[in-house]
Order: structure tokens, then C-alpha cells, then sequence
């Protein structure tokens, strides 16, 4: 994938038994015609990564997973290895999910090992930042993002291996989106915190929160949005592919 382009992923979370998720993935994959303006990535669950690798084999569109292991593959009993996922098929895989920061309690140390263990396996990793709402009321939300940033991504983290998903928890599946402006200065920060932290950029900053086909196009125009995390959106393949050509 060109990190100079927009990246449009779909998380479709813990959602999915395998006769529809194999649909889903062949109704993307019909709609591909003639290449695409933007990149784009599904991240189905474990369950479903080999059965959507083959149904999207060729068309384009890279598979991703929602999660990774800090570790080697070996005594970890429930858990998935980096090394495991490319094996499937994948590209990419979400590390820091506000879902798995704050349902799980995983740390920034925590996200940054992900990380790492995805690059060490060959996979891109999209680390997940962004302030709750009892956060953003404090005042806190540039700092809370300044921190989950600088303590998340690992060293030697550049464009080529990493993404930074800007998610507001208070906007995930609650229907909320930020104002434009706000987003653009949530960016603005990340872009100056990798600027100042020696991480090679251009590293695409996407933005996620009830990301949707009505207003998905005012939010890419927003110049510091390199694309979209997307939610529940992504579980419908007419409204997942129209924000996919909202791109500018």
C-alpha cells in the first residue's frame, strides 16, 4: 500500500458468523472496478481472516486484524501472534483499540510491544489514539494524545509500517463526530508530536468515530485526515464502499 495515499479501514469488530462475512467480502470485492482511488482494508474477526483472505485474494483490498500478542508465537492460550496473522493473509493489524485500552486495561507499554511485534512479523500496525469525554472536559485531550502517541508507537516506527488511528472515545459508536475543526486540530498535534519524536514520517493519521456515507466526505476533505477507521459502517457493504469513495 502507498502511505502517500488515503486509507480507508473497515473494523468490524467482535461481528460476523462465516456465511456473512464471506458475503460481505465478495459485495466489496464485486464493487472494485477499475482499481481504487484510496486504499482500503477490512479487519474481520479471527474467526473470519482465512475465509476473507481468500474471497478478497486479488482484488485489492488488504486484510487486517483487530488485535496481536506482544509475543514469539508459544504458550499463550487464547492469544493470536503477529507471525499468525501474516500467515492468513494479513497486512495490517489494530493495536491499541480504545476497546482493548479501556475494556482490557492495556497500557501505552502494552500497545508500543504490540506494535513492535507487529513490524517484527512483516505487518503494518494502526495504533489507536484518542481522549474520553471525562478527559476532553478536563482540558486534557492534547495531552492524553501527545502521551498515547510518544509511549505507543515503537522505535524505528515510520510511514512505511504504521498508521495512527485518531479515535475520541466519546465518538465511538455513539453516533457523536467531532467538529471539523477539532479533528483537524487533534491531527495537527499528532503530526507535531511525530515531528518532534524522530518517527519517519509522513505517517498517515486517519480519523475514526461514527464515521459514516453522510458525513465521511466532509471529513476527509479536512487536510490533516490521511483517511478513516470505520466502524459499524463498515459492516454494510453499500455504506462501507460509499465512504471508500468519498475520498477526495
Amino acid at each position: 500500500m502507498d502511505a502517500a495515499r488515503p486509507l480507508i479501514a473497515g473494523n468490524w469488530k467482535m461481528n460476523g458468523l462465516r456465511e456473512g462475512g464471506v458475503a460481505l467480502a465478495a459485495a466489496l470485492k464485486e464493487r472494485v472496478v477499475g482499481g481504487l482511488a484510496c486504499d482500503v482494508l477490512v479487519c474481520p474477526p479471527f474467526t473470519l481472516l482465512h475465509e476473507v483472505a481468500r474471497v478478497l485474494r486479488g482484488s485489492g483490498i488488504a486484510l487486517g486484524a483487530q488485535d496481536c500478542h506482544e509475543g514469539e508465537p508459544g504458550a499463550h492460550t487464547g492469544d493470536i501472534a503477529a507471525a499468525m496473522l501474516k500467515d492468513t493473509g494479513c497486512s495490517f493489524v489494530i493495536v491499541g483499540h480504545s476497546e482493548r485500552r479501556h475494556g482490557h486495561g492495556e497500557s501505552d507499554a502494552l500497545v508500543q510491544r504490540k506494535a513492535a511485534a507487529a513490524h517484527r512479523a512483516g505487518l503494518a500496525a494502526i495504533v489507536c489514539v484518542g481522549e474520553t469525554e471525562a478527559e476532553r472536559d478536563r482540558g486534557l485531550a492534547f495531552d492524553v494524545i501527545a502521551r498515547q502517541v510518544e509511549r505507543s508507537l515503537p522505535e524505528g516506527a515510520a510511514a512505511a509500517d504504521t498508521v495512527i488511528a485518531y479515535e475520541p472515545v466519546w465518538a465511538i459508536g455513539t453516533g457523536k463526530t467531532a467538529e471539523a475543526a477539532d479533528i483537524a486540530a487533534a491531527h495537527r498535534q499528532i503530526h507535531a508530536v511525530l515531528a518532534t519524536t524522530g518517527f519517519s514520517g509522513p505517517i498517515r493519521v486517519l480519523y475514526g468515530g461514527s464515521v459514516k456515507p453522510d458525513n465521511a466526505a466532509a471529513i476527509l476533505k479536512i487536510p490533516e485526515v490521511d483517511g478513516a477507521l470505520v466502524g459499524g459502517a463498515s459492516l454494510k457493504a453499500d455504506d462501507f464502499w460509499a465512504i471508500v469513495q468519498s475520498c477526495p
